[in-house]
Formats: structure tokens, C-alpha cells, sequence
């Protein structure tokens, strides 16, 4: 019997943080939006309620950890 390719697990940590569009850019959430909510206005919470592009000098670490979302 021949032995399986090995194969790279996809990180579940990393793969609940994180989504690939389709062009294979990654998506993240912001930071600052679990507690302490009371000192900040409304409109910083509403731009931390959006989601952010991962700056591309991590796209790479990230996309070892998720074999499987190219």
C-alpha cells in the first residue's frame, strides 16, 4: 500500500477569524468592539463594527494556515 500525501490542516482558529473574497484577499474584524463600549461614541462603533482587509504582508502566514480557501 502506498503511503497518503501528506497534507496541510486547515487551522480552525484562523479559519473562524478570517474569510477570503473571491479575488483571494482576507477579511478580518476590528479590534475594540468587546467591552469598555460605553466610553466610546457611537460612530467609532459603528466603524468598528465593520469588517477590514488583513494589510498583505500577513495574507501569506494566514493562507498557510487555510489550505483550502484558494
Amino acid at each position: 500500500m502506498p503511503k497518503p500525501i501528506a497534507r496541510n490542516k486547515t487551522r480552525k482558529s484562523v479559519a473562524k477569524r478570517f474569510k477570503v473574497t473571491g479575488s483571494g484577499k482576507i477579511l478580518r474584524a476590528s479590534a475594540g468592539r468587546r467591552h469598555l463600549l460605553s466610553s466610546k461614541n457611537a460612530k467609532r462603533k459603528r466603524q468598528l463594527a465593520k469588517t477590514k482587509l488583513v494589510h498583505e504582508t500577513d495574507t501569506a502566514r494566514i493562507l498557510e494556515n487555510l489550505p483550502f480557501a484558494r
